[in-house]
């Protein structure tokens, strides 16, 4: 935003602003933001219904779009391509965007457990556990991405190596599952939800949280540095906004449901409950307040898919002083 002709825009909106002091009513614009896996992925929940809700608009930002990406650096570009420069994407996608030079600032935390995710075999597998894929074939998204580190992390808290499976980069969780039910490969990624529709062709082998520790910071909220500094109480609003979104959904798991199932156009309420009350329990999504060891964990991920080879240094990365105040001591 605040391109081109946007600037007219601007202009009108603080005359609009202005108007309205006197009369003690915040400003709402209509805005767009990014979220990874909008529509896919449950890491979008808080928004949903932080939107429906008017969470965002009652902060002075009405947040009417979602900006969708399969992750990565995709994320990391329609977050600046969006109406605000804001997004929730992979925490391994912004460290090595900010390590690539982009302008980017951590400011917040997003879902910070893997714990939903499994990685399933045919109904009728003979494989009982992790320790039974030695020598077989694993499926995974893509290389470099989050289920590629958390199955080499996997294999490694189990006292195993790469060199006793083959790893195979499958695709999207259909995908994944469709290379376990053919017969392509022994095992593949998926998570609760997917497996939850998909009973009488699958079970799970094994869930991350069953095998290694699940706490791990999935992904982060991310801005320019450039709009950080000119619009601090824009980001305050969409970390708060968010935080309230999942103040409701904690509340309210099966009303978070029903929102996230229309917001995501997906007919399966039913599921979306079970689900959700699953996320809820397993504590997935951050109020926003930064977990160090969280983080590191991520960041052995990268260290051990030779992404990155040395530690972060989280200060150069980010910043707390958009968070409010309870949520700014590191954890």
């Amino acid at each position: 935003m605040f391109k081109g002709t946007m600037v007219t825009r601007f202009g009108l909106a603080l005359g609009l602003a202005a108007s309205l002091i006197t009369a003690h009513v915040p400003m709402a614009q209509a805005e767009t933001i990014t979220v990874t896996h909008w529509g896919g992925q449950f890491y979008g929940v808080p928004y949903a219904v932080a939107m429906d809700k008017g969470f965002f608009k009652e902060r002075g930002i009405d947040v009417t779009g979602i900006l969708t990406a399969a992750g990565g650096g995709t994320a990391i570009r329609n977050t600046l391509a969006g109406d605000i420069p804001f997004g929730e994407v992979s925490l391994a996608a912004a460290v090595q965007a900010v390590n690539a030079g982009q302008p980017l600032v951590i400011v917040g935390a997003g879902t910070q457990s893997v714990a939903d995710q499994v990685w399933l075999v045919k109904k009728d597998s003979p494989l009982k556990s992790i320790k039974d894929l030695v020598g077989k074939q694993i499926a995974y998204t893509s290389p470099a991405s989050v289920s590629n580190m958390i199955i080499l992390m996997a294999l490694k808290a189990n006292g195993m190596t790469q060199s006793q499976v083959k790893l195979v980069p499958a695709g999207d969780l259909g995908a994944n599952l469709s290379a376990v039910t053919s017969g392509a490969v022994d095992a593949g990624f998926s998570d609760e939800l997917i497996y939850a529709q998909n009973k009488e062709i699958s079970r799970p082998l094994f869930y991350v949280r069953d095998v290694m520790s699940p706490k791990m910071m999935q992904t982060v909220l991310v801005t320019t540095t450039e709009y950080a500094k000119a619009h601090p109480d824009a980001i305050k609003a969409l970390i708060a906004g968010r935080r309230a979104g999942l103040v409701y959904t904690r509340e309210h798991p099966d009303e978070a449901a029903d929102i996230t199932a229309k917001a995501y156009n997906n007919p399966n309420k039913d599921l979306f409950r079970t689900h959700m009350k699953e996320l809820v329990k397993e504590n997935y999504w951050s109020d926003g307040g930064l977990d160090y060891e969280a983080m590191d964990h991520m960041v052995e991920g990268l260290q051990i898919t030779g992404q990155l080879k040395d530690k972060v240094d989280w200060p150069k990365y980010v910043d707390t002083a958009f968070l409010p105040t309870d949520l700014r001591a590191s954890k």
